[in-house]
């Protein structure tokens, strides 16, 4: 394994990021830009390296592994997160590999999380809202709640969860904002929303969610809490891809996906197999209460227009398109 070094002239600690996917190198880059040591870890690939990063990979439910890879840390950010599907099998093991690793570096440990385990809600979700899974998946995040929390108290390990909803951001490959959004929007056809497109869902921008990570990895005052990462006001998904689309200069249709379609899709997809259960998620508010992290760490998500904006500057790098069109700058008065 190749052990992290310092950075030249820094005593910066070292940091270690489980999980390579949506939010871990977010994670990295932001550790990195705090002048800190960074070491990301991963299950079959390693990330190019560059000043301040390595790389590893393996799998990390082997604990021998676990605790070399995380060896000398002073956080550990858990972001692994195995396809849905695999659940069952691998979600569990996953993370107590996480927990082993930082327990015996000594490490802090900062785990992210969803919202599955308050199921169906019946206001907004706050970190004590009563745990009322209604999906397989729910049932097993009570669980993984329960495994991190049962460290905590037994001293193993100092732990800090943080809890996002949906992901909305860019490059997002895996949420309702991925490719398939942004090819059928540009086709002029209709975005699909697993529920009713226009009840109230709470969207946590995928930027938040690396800089609240971060932000709970710093405080000592976070760990053996658990905390709804910063939010925006929630709003329709309906609202949120028109906001988008206005953005890109397109207009943007959303349309309910049938129960059934989804359920036939499954058949051929163990993705949306496995998604279809979660679809409750749109057929009610989905609001997040994330007023206890603002109130203790003193910051709030990013204002929605700024995130939409940033969206929309990599999309159209991305997919090519033209910029927008620029106001017309008025003559002066006396010119030509």
């Amino acid at each position: 394994m190749n052990n992290a070094s310092p950075v030249d002239g820094s005593s910066s600690r070292l940091h270690v990021v489980l999980g390579a996917g949506q939010i871990g190198p977010r994670v990295a880059d932001l550790l990195l830009a705090r002048g800190h040591r960074v070491r990301l870890v991963q299950r079959t690939r390693r990330a190019p390296e560059r000043p301040g990063l390595t790389s590893v990979c393996g799998d990390i439910t082997d604990l021998a592994f676990a605790e070399e890879a995380t060896r000398g840390a002073s956080v550990v950010y858990d972001c692994m997160n195995p396809p849905y599907h695999l659940w069952a099998e691998q979600l569990l093991p996953i993370a107590r590999g996480a927990v082993h690793g930082a327990s015996k570096a000594g490490a802090r440990l900062v785990a992210l999380d969803c919202l599955y385990m308050y199921g169906v809600p019946d206001g907004p979700m706050r970190e004590d809202s009563p745990r009322r899974p209604c999906s397989r998946k729910g049932a097993l995040r009570v669980e993984l709640e329960e495994m991190r929390l049962a460290a905590q108290r037994r001293g193993d390990v100092r732990v800090a969860v943080g809890r996002a909803s949906d992901f909305f951001g860019a490059d997002v490959p895996l949420s309702a904002w991925g490719d398939r959004f942004y090819a059928r929007a540009l086709a002029g056809k209709a975005v699909e929303c697993m529920g009713d497109p226009d009840m109230p869902h709470s969207y946590t921008y995928v930027e938040d969610v690396a800089r609240g990570l971060v932000t709970l990895g710093e405080r000592e005052e976070a760990m053996g809490h658990i905390w709804h990462l910063p939010t925006a006001p929630a709003e329709s998904t309906r609202a949120l891809a028109r906001r988008l689309g206005r953005a890109l200069d397109v207009e943007v249709k959303v349309a309910r996906l049938p129960r059934f379609v989804l359920r036939a899709a499954g058949l051929f997809s163990p993705f949306l197999r496995e998604a279809a259960e979660m679809a409750y998620q749109w057929d009610v508010p989905y609001v997040i209460d994330d007023s206890r992290f603002r109130h203790a760490f003193g910051w709030s998500a990013t204002p929605i227009d700024r995130q939409v904006a940033e969206i929309a500057a990599w999309a159209r790098n991305k997919y090519g398109l033209a910029a927008p069109p620029q106001p017309a700058t008025a003559i002066s008065a006396g010119r030509a």
